[in-house]
Parts: structure tokens; C-alpha cells; sequence
């Protein structure tokens, strides 16, 4: 996000001392450190919870694709079986068909 160096971190804590008062300033740092912590646990907290609906979602999109697969693969399969028995029954045919040569002889 953005960075504070040593002298940043300086003049808060000069500008701090100075408003707040060196009786209060403990107990002030103490609670800001604090919320500062509760504020960065609730944004960890909330990139989990994004990237867990993520890589939820990849894996939907995943087995959707896995289910459509398996139908193509059904179909081929099924395709593959009307092929044959329509290449088995051409088959068929052609032998049973007496040829024009047996009739000639005949």
C-alpha cells in the first residue's frame, strides 16, 4: 500500500507525545495497536474467504467440464456402436448379394 520510514514513524510518535501527553500515550498506543491488529486479522480473514469462493468456483467450472466430457464421450461411444453395426450390416449385404458373374454361368 504505501510505506512509512524510520522518520515517519518519528514524527507521529513526536506529534503523538505531544498531543495525547506522556501519562496517556501508553494506554493510546496500546488500543491503537490493537484495532490495528483486529483490522489486519479481518482483511486476512477476508482474502481467505475470497480465494476459498475462487477456488470453489474453479472447482464447479471444473467438474461442469468433467460432466460434459463424460456425456461427449457417451455420445462417441454410442456413435462408435451405430457405426459398426451399420458397417457389420453393409457387410452383410454385399456377401448375401449374388454376383452378376453367378448369374452369367447360370
Amino acid at each position: 500500500m504505501f510505506e512509512v520510514g524510520f522518520s515517519e514513524l518519528c514524527m507521529v510518535a513526536l506529534v503523538a507525545l505531544l498531543v495525547i501527553g506522556p501519562e496517556r500515550l501508553p494506554k493510546v498506543a496500546r488500543l491503537a495497536g490493537f484495532w490495528l491488529g483486529k483490522t489486519r486479522a479481518m482483511v486476512a480473514n477476508v482474502k481467505a474467504e475470497i480465494s476459498a469462493e475462487l477456488q470453489a468456483e474453479e472447482m464447479r467450472q471444473l467438474f461442469q467440464e468433467q460432466v460434459a466430457l463424460q456425456e461427449l464421450k457417451t455420445i462417441q461411444d454410442e456413435l462408435n456402436g451405430v457405426t459398426q453395426t451399420a458397417k457389420a450390416s453393409l457387410d452383410t449385404l454385399y456377401h448375401d448379394e449374388p454376383k452378376p458373374h453367378d448369374n452369367e454361368q447360370a
